[in-house]
């Protein structure tokens, strides 16, 4: 929606993500789709060539669509795949509700000595 509204107002944009199904279905003007894991469509962090190839396509996208285009982009997460495998893998569901309980254990308590904002 703020593509689009951007869009009306001439700014052209270019949307870069990694969940092909929801961002081609909300039809947006531009779309750069990189096969990454949810919340780095840019590269794993640090890696610099990718991130700036990922932008650098973008913006060429920019200059060469001319109507709606979702393009699938090339950048890679890993050299292998193997981020995939490992990706919401829970092997102790029971270990991991511990340790979320134990992070908001910690953030409540930070609340209360004033090192964090109440929500």
């Amino acid at each position: 929606m703020t593509a689009r509204a951007l869009e009306e107002a001439g700014i052209a944009t270019v949307v870069i993500g990694s969940a092909w199904d929801i961002v081609t279905r909300c039809g947006v003007p531009r779309y750069l789709y990189n096969d990454m894991p949810l919340g780095n469509p840019l590269g794993a962090p640090g890696d610099r060539k990718t991130q700036f190839a990922s932008v650098a396509r973008a913006l060429a996208l920019i200059e060469t669509a001319t109507s709606p285009t979702a393009v699938r982009g090339d950048a890679r997460f890993s050299e292998s795949d193997d981020w995939k495998a490992n990706y919401m893998h829970l092997d102790d569901p029971d270990e991991l509700a511990r340790l979320g309980e134990e992070n908001r254990a910690k953030r409540r308590a930070e609340t209360e000595a004033g090192l964090r904002r109440k929500d």
